[in-house]
């Protein structure tokens, strides 16, 4: 590794996080170790059915923990919600958070906490580094394996009157620990399981290429999309399979703790944008979007797509001209995305023409723009939403 890489200033936070079969149930005793004596638990409504909330909130009983539940939340966390879960916080008397679910449920318990702690609203922390205070201890299991909310210092919050998510970022979001199960994760659907397999595909890609990448990042960014490209077609053939659902959790962890500390790209601020104008699956935006913006980033960076071109399945010789690198890494990525059933294009999922302005308008706010290695204008967002609403697969 290049000596200046190596003696670049960077930082690196992570939190307690505790990995394999049984981590589920270990909830009440990491919250009693906290001091935790009444806590509110943030559950994805859809879980109940599996019994997963219900799991961890006897196991905080168990611990002496008196449980206070709140599911009033949407995939896509909204303020309403999230002000809506602060007033019960504070009304039930409570001292900390768990969090059960996918990144939906961790959101919206983190930015619960924050806005208890400060006593302001959501919106109000918006950007990075506006968090003054930290919120009470958090305690996150993931049910997805892709969003990495668990072990980030990122909040995603829908505006509902502006139709955007907004991006909150302070290290002040990381949640104190993370209990990682992969049995739990057993238990998504087909369809979740590719969205978030390629949100955290993204999550490594753009940490990977990201002007703050450092060597701790590039490490975590790199395996992640190893495991990724092993384990998730494994997990679409057999759901049940315990050993890939635990290498796409591993994944999710690295990929996660890599964009916590290395931040993003084009392809989450346009994606942001995408999401909260109609209100849609992140990781699918993602999905759609991730290799027309590598398309457009490569120059920039080109030997380090060369690099996770390669991890993907791209084939070609050291000395082949950097056109047909390019062409190979782009079509690595949008390969390996359709051999997991996923071809739709923005098209398909109701972006029209009229939409695109808007949606690059908002995107150039997003602070995960700041770290894209190659700088963008309005036309140049334009562009590429354009190229993702009418790509065919």
């Amino acid at each position: 590794m290049p000596e200046r890489l190596l003696l670049s200033l960077r930082k690196f936070v992570a939190p307690e996080f505790v990995f394999g079969r049984g981590a589920v149930a270990l909830a009440g005793r990491q919250a009693a170790g906290l001091g935790v004596r009444r806590a509110l638990l943030v559950a994805d409504p859809g879980l109940f059915a599996f019994g997963w909330p219900d799991k961890v909130a006897t196991s905080l009983v168990a611990a002496g923990i008196e449980p206070r539940l709140f599911s009033a939340l949407s995939s896509n966390p909204r303020d309403v919600e999230v002000m809506a879960g602060a007033k019960l916080f504070d009304e039930s008397g409570c001292d900390a958070l768990v969090a059960v679910g996918g990144g939906s449920a961790m959101d919206c318990a983190k930015a619960i906490g924050i806005v208890s702690a400060n006593r302001r609203h959501i919106l109000e922390f918006e950007g990075v580094d506006n968090v003054d205070r930290p919120g009470p201890p958090i305690v996150c299991v993931p049910t997805t394996a892709g969003t990495g909310a668990d072990v980030s210092q990122f909040v995603i919050v829908t505006d509902t009157a502006r139709r955007v998510k907004v991006a909150i970022a302070s290290k002040m979001l990381i949640p104190d620990a993370s209990l990682i199960d992969p049995e739990v994760t057993a238990t998504m659907p087909r369809e979740l399981s590719v969205h978030t397999g390629l949100d955290a595909l993204t999550h490594a890609v753009e940490a990977y290429v990201s002007n703050a990448h450092g060597p701790m990042t590039d490490l975590l960014a790199l395996e992640a999309v190893r495991l990724i490209r092993l384990n998730l077609p494994r997990v679409l053939v057999d759901p049940g399979n315990i050993d890939a659902r635990g290498g796409m959790c591993l994944a999710s962890l690295y990929a996660g703790m890599a964009l916590s500390n290395a931040i993003l790209g084009a392809v989450h601020a346009m994606a942001h944008s995408l999401g909260g104008l109609l209100d849609l699956p992140h990781g699918l935006c993602n999905a759609i979007l991730l290799d027309h913006v590598v398309r457009y980033n490569y120059d920039a960076v080109a030997d380090r797509y060369v690099t996770l071109g390669r991890l993907l399945g791209a084939r070609f010789d050291d000395d082949a001209p950097d056109a047909e690198k390019k062409e190979s890494v782009v079509a690595a990525i949008a390969d390996f995305r359709t051999s997991l059933g996923l071809r739709l294009n923005l098209a398909d999922l109701g972006v029209s023409p009229e939409a695109i302005p808007e949606l690059a308008r908002k995107a150039m706010a997003d602070p995960c723009l700041l770290t894209n290695p190659r700088e963008a204008s309005q036309s140049d967002l334009e562009a590429i939403y354009e190229n993702a609403r009418r790509a065919t697969s």
